[in-house]
């Protein structure tokens, strides 16, 4: 079987730095044979870092680097000489990774931007020299401090698709064929349930150098929510869309039926995506008469927009694009 470059969880052993330790030390030279403490402090432990980077959209390459162990600070000298600092290690991440402690299920970071940095771990603090501890009662202070321990532990990364709208359906119902046309991404098409195992991007050229970022997301079937089929992995990657677009088939048997499913495993599995703003696209309707348009159009909410569209026409597709781009613009306008 073919292995998807596209990975959207990782597990990985992170050990921040341990913290140097402070410089217990007094001056000695030819000129002066008891000086006071000069000892330095140690430097920080290296830091362990998630920073955003807008050109990935995998964790791939992470799957390689199962332990992440970042420098320890050096330990303080004397003349007062901190010691040096523990070369952070910045790890790069698509848009949409979490972290979180897996001992505790906790999230730790949330990367949303290009270029945001997060500490994931941080470094030990490095101890104090002697000479931080001189005072008028104590001249010569005997004592440094330790730097502290690192922090380790092992950490999951997830990835959740960021798109504006997310193309929501069962297994085959055309969701990649209406991506391809409407987008210059070149999903996987062919008429069997779960070709599309892993979420497809592409960006929708709307009006005037518009445009919009649209995903296709591996097919709901009915108990996704308790994680049948490709289950939680898909429904995570829906939870970042602004719109979620049913696309239903025309040649389904019950229209009705199909969005209620959809809208179950949706709301079982998370209910705050019910607050997301919804479209209803009846696909492969190049098949359908006015009469046979009409009688879909009894069976669906009369809350929610909904459209006819043809991807092998293109029957309805400029009315979708406008229907999406209002929808969006329509709370965050422009």
């Amino acid at each position: 079987m073919e292995k998807s470059n596209f990975v959207d969880q990782i597990r990985i052993f992170c050990r921040s730095g341990h913290g140097g330790a402070g410089s217990k030390h007094f001056m000695r030279n030819k000129l002066t044979a008891m000086g006071g403490p000069d000892g330095g402090d140690g430097g920080r432990g290296a830091h362990i870092i998630l920073k955003g980077n807008a050109q990935l959209w995998t964790l791939l390459h992470l799957r390689y680097f199962k332990n992440i162990l970042a420098e320890d600070g050096e330990n303080g000298s004397k003349n007062n000489s901190s010691g040096k600092t523990g070369k952070d290690i910045i790890i790069e991440v698509p848009l949409g990774t979490i972290a979180r402690d897996e001992e505790t299920g906790e999230k730790i970071a949330e990367i949303l931007h290009d270029g945001e940095e997060i500490i994931l771990l941080k470094g030990g603090r490095g101890g104090l020299g002697n000479s931080n501890f001189k005072t008028a009662t104590n001249q010569a202070p005997d004592y440094a401090q330790p730097g502290e321990e690192g922090m380790e532990g092992w950490k999951m990364l997830e990835l959740k698709v960021l798109a504006d709208v997310g193309l929501v359906g069962f297994p085959n119902a055309g969701k990649s064929t209406l991506l391809s046309v409407i987008t210059a991404a070149k999903p996987k098409i062919a008429d069997y349930a779960f070709t599309t195992l892993v979420p497809q991007l592409g960006m929708v050229e709307y009006r005037d150098g518009k445009s919009f970022c649209i995903a296709d997301l591996p097919g709901i079937i009915e108990g996704a929510a308790e994680g049948k089929g490709l289950g939680h992995r898909f429904l995570r990657h829906i939870e970042r869309n602004s719109i979620l677009l049913f696309l239903i088939p025309a040649d389904c048997k019950d229209h009705k039926k199909e969005f209620e499913i959809l809208y179950y495993e949706l709301e079982q599995y998370n209910p705050e995506m019910l607050q997301k703003d919804f479209v209803i696209a009846i696909s492969k309707s190049d098949m359908l008469d006015d009469e046979l348009k009409d009688g879909i159009e009894k069976e669906l909410p009369e809350n929610i927009p909904h459209i006819f569209i043809s991807a092998l026409t293109s029957q309805g597709l400029p009315e979708l694009k406008d229907l999406l781009w209002n929808t969006l613009n329509m709370n965050n306008p422009g």
